[in-house]
């Protein structure tokens, strides 16, 4: 069993009975000792290909070279005038920060800019429910980033009740029109969604509980969202059915190895702006077992 450091400022939860493969299981986040059965699934959950993590050496060079390419891809939106709007979505944990991180690590802060909202404000409560988000949408030259976006109203508001059920069918229904509306105005769109199995989300938990450094990442949010693994794959794939269109596809990521996970996401990027100088070569080619469209990629992973 792996053992963590406690980190006693973090927000804590008793002993949680949860069901796994038709097993009933018990996991307590205040238990600094990580189960085995936790340990032991952590990369393969949900039916996850690989059984060992991408080598550190092979995913630091080409993870090098792609950077290099994303720097190339921004000088072609600012000579341009494109835009790229990427929405990074997924379960709690999933790895969306990171992510986030390592596309926009080398890029001109200027023109590539990261949105991660708090919760709306008295007056962005009584807006447009999209209208917080279109005032950071990118302009001429720009490349934004989501760490979560709209598709709130599809995932946590309705499993932890904070929105309607009218708001939450309202929001499936008017959500394929507006994005239409941002395919054509000529923006670069891309939704991605990082897909990880129970057992990796529960270790990602306990390592945050226990961190010092990533406490701040555990909320109670995450404590409750344990036990609800099942509503969250539920609405999950109702946001699926109703908004993975030709115009705006959602962009599945098999995301249980982190390495793996940002290389791909990076890769279709690269793949998808016709920028001048792009090097196929270098890029590679896509990983069919961790990246593909809509939810019948999904597959058993859950």
């Amino acid at each position: 069993m792996k053992k963590a450091k406690e980190n006693s400022a973090t927000p804590t939860s008793g002993p949680l009975k949860i069901r796994i493969d038709g097993k009933e299981r018990e996991f307590d986040i205040e238990n600094p000792v990580l189960p085995d059965w936790v340990e032991d699934n952590k990369l393969t959950a949900g039916g996850y290909p690989y059984d060992k993590k991408m080598k550190s050496d092979e995913y630091d060079g080409t993870l090098e070279k792609l950077q290099i390419e994303l720097v190339k891809a921004q000088a072609w939106l600012q000579s341009t005038g494109k835009r790229v709007m990427a929405l990074f979505e997924g379960r709690d944990a999933a790895g969306k920060g990171g992510t986030i991180f390592v596309v926009r690590q080398y890029l001109n802060p200027r023109t590539a800019r990261n949105v991660a909202l708090t919760k709306p404000t008295p007056t962005e409560l009584g807006q447009w429910y999209y209208q917080r988000y279109v005032d950071h949408f990118p302009t001429s030259g720009e490349f934004v980033t989501f760490d979560r976006s709209w598709y709130n109203r599809a995932g946590v508001e309705p499993v932890m009740g904070f929105c309607t059920p009218q708001q939450h069918e309202q929001f499936l229904d008017e959500t394929p029109h507006f994005e239409r509306m941002i395919s054509n105005e000529g923006i670069h769109f891309f939704k991605f969604w990082l897909n990880i199995g129970r057992e990796t989300q529960l270790e990602r938990f306990h390592d945050r509980r226990y961190s010092p450094l990533k406490s701040w990442k555990f909320s109670p949010i995450d404590v409750a969202g344990i036990t609800k693994w099942d509503d969250y794959t539920k609405v999950r794939d109702t946001m699926f059915e109703h908004t993975h269109k030709e115009f705006a596809p959602w962009i599945i990521v098999r995301a249980n190895d982190k390495r793996r996970a940002r290389l791909a996401v990076m890769r279709r990027i690269l793949l998808s702006l016709p920028y001048e100088g792009r090097d196929l070569d270098v890029i590679g080619k896509e990983d069919k077992k961790i990246i593909g469209e809509g939810p019948s990629f999904l597959g058993k992973q859950d």
